[in-house]
């Protein structure tokens, strides 16, 4: 009786439909999963109608992009209203600075290999959240290097010479929005060390002060110690603790259900929804969980 929280479709940077991700969902045995492509709602109606024919439970998610200065932060939210204009018009321009932000890599990494543009977009769904996944396939497909995660490691690592910044929202911020658009705010593999900088606890704390609901702690990328060090602030703050694989399909060695949330938790998660929806429903500004 569990889930998985975090997954990605070839709407964002993974590598299946919603139609294959949810089939292989269903052959683990989980209860329900939430599709929590980038800066996207796109995959939920097809998610919903295909968990429904494998008898599963959906919850609506997205992970949202968030940044301060060059310390990376994502954000997952889970059932907010898919029609809030404030945070639409956010991931709308968060995904047109991907786009750019790609593009620039992609102009900066021709002068050295031989990649373009349309190398990189042919290794992307029609409609996806263009990213720096899409290049990195594009680079294996090149046979430039073996792997995503080498890309990652190397031509496409934050202290990489190609590596360019892109227009993020503060987490801070990012909270708010979700609150605001009725959805249950989760900070997602927040002591992912391997990617990086960390975010301090003192910024964790300004996140739960604006009303961050959670954290995701059983990710493969929070080492023993730091998980440790989670469960503390989570007791200190009443927060949610989620675990999920974080699954991109042939993307990334995550597997599906290698870490996974209770049923009883998620119950919590769809409640808080529900309180929020209350709050905030209108007669032109409804959504069913």
């Amino acid at each position: 009786m569990s889930y998985d929280l975090h997954t990605h479709s070839v709407l964002s940077d993974g590598t299946q439909s919603v139609e294959e991700l949810v089939a292989e969902i269903a052959d683990c045995g989980l209860t329900g999963f939430s599709l929590t492509d980038h800066d996207t709602t796109a995959g939920w109606h097809s998610a919903q109608k295909h968990a429904e024919q494998w008898g599963l439970d959906f919850l609506p998610g997205m992970e949202i992009s968030c940044a301060i200065g060059p310390l990376s932060v994502h954000l997952l939210s889970y059932g907010h209203q898919q029609n809030d204009s404030v945070l639409n018009e956010h991931i709308t321009q968060a995904r047109s600075s991907r786009r750019t932000r790609a593009q620039r890599i992609v102009q900066k990494l021709s002068e050295t290999y031989p990649i373009t543009w349309e190398d990189v977009l042919a290794q992307a769904s029609p409609g996806a959240t263009i990213g720096r996944p899409h290049i990195a396939d594009a680079l294996v497909n090149a046979n430039i290097i073996r792997t995503r995660s080498e890309a990652f490691s190397g031509l496409l690592a934050d202290h990489s010479a190609y590596y360019v910044p892109y227009r993020a929202v503060h987490p801070v911020e990012a909270v708010t929005m979700v609150k605001a658009a009725g959805g249950v705010p989760i900070m997602a593999h927040p002591r992912a060390r391997i990617r990086g900088q960390v975010a301090s606890a003192e910024l964790i704390e300004q996140m739960i002060e604006a009303g961050l609901n959670g954290l995701e702690i059983y990710h493969r990328d929070n080492n023993e110690e730091d998980r440790n060090w989670l469960k503390k602030l989570a007791q200190k703050y009443d927060l949610i603790i989620t675990g999920s694989s974080d699954y991109h399909g042939a993307g990334k060695p995550n597997r599906l259900a290698e870490n996974t949330t209770p049923t009883q938790t998620v119950e919590r998660i769809k409640e808080i929804i529900r309180q929020n929806h209350q709050k905030n429903t209108t007669p032109q500004h409804t959504q069913t969980i």
